[in-house]
């Protein structure tokens, strides 16, 4: 696809400066959770256990087989009605099924900065929202529960982090409210923060932290500097080091991680890394058209 000549998001005001950086920040943000439906893998590195029923809705929507993964958390929330990650997950599906619809999964997104400016306008499923937000409120509240009780307890908080991702997201990319969707961000960042405070092997948790790392150190200086001053973290050393630890060593968010690598790849002009990296994708999620098509788009 040829690059559409655009002007620069930051060439305006300072005001508007900041704002549009907010907006491209997000959007690479939240647009990368987008493509989570790589949550899950053969899950063999790590120290901290994963559910079983939980990976195999993972890889199911990771090859966007939506019912089947809808099918298969409503059996495991039925089976464990108290773990709160088993509606965050299900959240999961519901919206990535959305953004699957809408188009919004392209990882042209990802590699072009003016493919933002020139998104058309989505029309939510009003269904699919009300379902959304019921099993997030859901997953909400039973880990409140258990935070109340047991205010340390990792996993609980890791499925309060991915509720916070996932509404970040659907605000976002779906109802366009970009700094409603930052602060939320931030809040789930802080939150895996914590968890990593408590158990530094909880590899999935570092993605959050790597993500802002990395994506708001593509920001021009002075739009970093306003961000710092907000309370975002703009190291770009430190996102790669972050995604790296996730791509190698988690569970649900290692395929997820070594996406962001490639599109890190890809900024680079590194097409091998990027090849290689989404051709182990593809093989390893082979209904997932996104991938080969990527793929295909480098060889």
């Amino acid at each position: 696809m040829p690059k559409r000549e655009t002007s620069s998001p930051f060439a305006a005001s300072p005001k508007m400066q900041v704002k549009s950086s907010c907006h491209l920040q997000l959007f690479y943000e939240l647009s990368f959770a987008a493509v989570l439906l790589g949550l899950v893998s053969n899950c063999t590195a790590g120290s901290i256990p994963s559910s079983p029923g939980i990976e195999r809705g993972f890889r199911q929507m990771y090859n966007l087989e939506f019912d089947d993964a809808h099918k298969t958390f409503a059996t495991w929330e039925k089976d464990h009605p108290t773990d709160p990650l088993g509606p965050a997950s299900n959240a999961a599906a519901y919206l990535f099924a959305e953004f699957d619809r809408l188009n919004i999964l392209h990882s042209e997104f990802f590699v072009e900065d003016s493919m933002f400016h020139h998104r058309p306008k989505v029309i939510a499923d009003p269904a699919v929202r009300d379902a959304f937000t019921r099993e997030l409120s859901k997953a909400e509240q039973l880990a409140d529960e258990i935070l109340a009780h047991s205010p340390q307890e990792t996993q609980a908080m890791f499925a309060k982090s991915m509720t916070l991702g996932l509404r970040a997201d659907y605000t976002a990319l779906i109802e366009r409210h970009y700094l409603d969707s930052l602060k939320v961000m931030k809040t789930g960042r802080a939150l895996a923060e914590k968890i990593l405070s408590i158990e530094p092997e909880y590899y999935d948790a570092y993605l959050a932290v790597g993500v802002e790392n990395y994506l708001l150190s593509l920001k021009p200086a002075p739009v970093r500097w306003v961000l710092q001053m907000n309370g975002a973290e703009t190291d770009r050393d430190i996102g790669i080091e972050k995604l790296r630890l996730t791509a190698e060593k988690g569970h649900y968010l290692l395929p997820y991680a070594r996406l962001l690598l490639a599109v890190a790849a890809l900024r680079k002009k590194d097409r091998t890394q990027a090849r290689d990296i989404l051709s182990d994708l593809s093989h390893q999620f082979p209904h997932n058209r996104l991938y080969a098509e990527e793929l295909a788009r480098l060889q």
